[in-house]
């Protein structure tokens, strides 16, 4: 039957899948906002607020939030990103009414206790600590920072000590009350769900949710790159190289996985083989790509020892390089293999098909067919991903490194060896 799809009354859609082999359901919503949605003097509020709505309700306390949904043997969870927020539960098929009353309940109905907040915060400092004190974390917050400078996009999630020890439990209604509305936010469930059970279900929790959010989009992200650099005493260097990404909507988007896949997206890629198999340069290396909904971002993360760093780099371009010669039938077969499986493997999975189905909904407005991202696969050639390699390496590098950082190559040396003269030095959009 595939994926169904309603609309509230008060224009909320509402989405299932059913999965006659599942005895359970994973549901949840999902909602269009995220830090990049922040103020500046709201920095950090998103997470803040994913984590009190679990702090308790008029009618419910956060143990009975917890309890109630344990007792069934379910799990309720949230999570927040740069651009959407999502509170989701796991549960049997006959208890799916017990978990959209909870979800409901959190929604519309959070006290944001002043104690429970206080708590929280102090939890949150504790993370931001954390993310702080582990390296292969962190520098991938000041990769955002320095690839997006000055702008929500780059911010990290969790915020400063500073902003999360301001916020009250009144800014956390006022945020919800302008970033949460119908026009915003999906439903969505997976597995043995019955669609116009669970539409009737979801109007009487959330049919009388505010239709449209008062505040407006966030403004459009600008790539801009650099460099950031903090020499630790560290035993290891963590490294990030990237530049100018694909959004979700554009024409090179699956290019641009696919591209990152056969450079550095298993043990057969590109990266793997020449940087740690063969020259034994670095315990960890792969590639990735980041797709927002207006830019993206393309990186080379690697993980070395101090002694390494200097051979390290320039065997990195080089790779980048040849990629912009190169690409192989076999190299491209097999990434679209591995995409291919991922997308079946997450669709065999309730959690991972609801949450696939919501991004859909969120970005594009429709779920998109299987055999339509089958299609855009089939339709990638060696000879546009080479020129996407080039493309995509010619654009102003972003760095991050943190460690014994002291013999990496200097920002403007690395941007002079990515260049190419049969490059055009200006943007190309695609």
């Amino acid at each position: 039957m595939g994926v169904q799809v309603s609309r509230l009354s008060n224009g909320m859609t509402v989405a299932t899948e059913n999965q006659p082999h599942i005895e359970s359901v994973a549901l949840g919503v999902w909602v269009r906002s995220g830090s990049r949605n922040e103020r500046d003097d709201e920095h950090g509020i998103a997470h803040l607020l994913e984590h009190m709505a679990f702090k308790g309700t008029s009618s419910r306390s956060a143990w009975d939030i917890a309890s109630q949904i344990e007792n069934v043997g379910g799990e309720i969870n949230a999570a927040t990103s740069v651009e959407t927020t999502a509170f989701y539960a796991r549960v049997m098929r006959n208890d799916v009414p017990l978990a959209i009353d909870i979800i409901s309940d959190i929604l519309t109905d959070s006290k944001f206790d002043a104690d429970e907040l206080a708590r929280e915060q102090h939890v949150i400092l504790q993370e931001i600590g954390a993310a702080h004190d582990t390296p292969d974390d962190i520098v991938f917050d000041r990769f955002t920072e320095t690839a997006f400078r000055n702008q929500t996009l780059g911010r990290s999630i969790l915020g400063t000590p500073d902003t999360v020890r301001s916020f009250s439990s009144d800014n956390l209604r006022s945020f919800l009350d302008n970033q949460y509305g119908a026009d915003r936010m999906v439903v969505v469930a997976a597995g043995a769900v019955d669609h116009d059970a669970f539409v009737r279900r979801i109007e009487r929790g959330l049919g009388g949710f505010r239709a449209k959010a008062p505040a407006g989009e966030p403004t459009d992200a600008t790539y801009v790159g650099g460099d950031f650099r903090e020499d630790r005493d560290l035993m290891d260097a963590q490294i990030v190289l990237g530049f100018e990404g694909r959004a979700y909507h554009v024409r090179d988007f699956y290019a641009s996985q696919l591209l990152s896949m056969i450079l550095g997206g298993g043990m057969s890629s590109r990266l793997f083989q020449e940087v740690r198999e063969r020259k034994g340069l670095c315990y960890s290396v792969y590639a990735f790509h980041w797709g927002f909904s207006d830019t993206g971002v393309f990186g080379v993360h690697a993980a070395t020892g101090k002694e390494d760093i200097a051979e390290l780099v320039p065997l990195l371009l080089n790779e980048l390089h040849r990629a912009g010669d190169e690409i192989t039938m076999e190299e491209l077969n097999r990434a679209r293999a591995q995409y291919r499986a991922g997308l079946v493997m997450a669709a065999e999975s309730p959690a991972s098909r609801a949450s696939q189905v919501a991004r859909q909904l969120l970005l594009y407005g429709r779920p998109i067919p299987m055999e339509e991202l089958m299609d855009r696969l089939s339709n990638i050639t060696v000879e546009r991903l080479s020129d996407l390699a080039r493309r995509l390496f010619s654009t102003t590098p972003t760095i991050a490194a943190i460690g014994p950082v002291g013999s990496m190559p200097a920002f403007e040396t690395v941007r002079k060896n990515l260049e190419r003269a049969d490059t055009p030095a200006h943007r190309i959009a695609v």
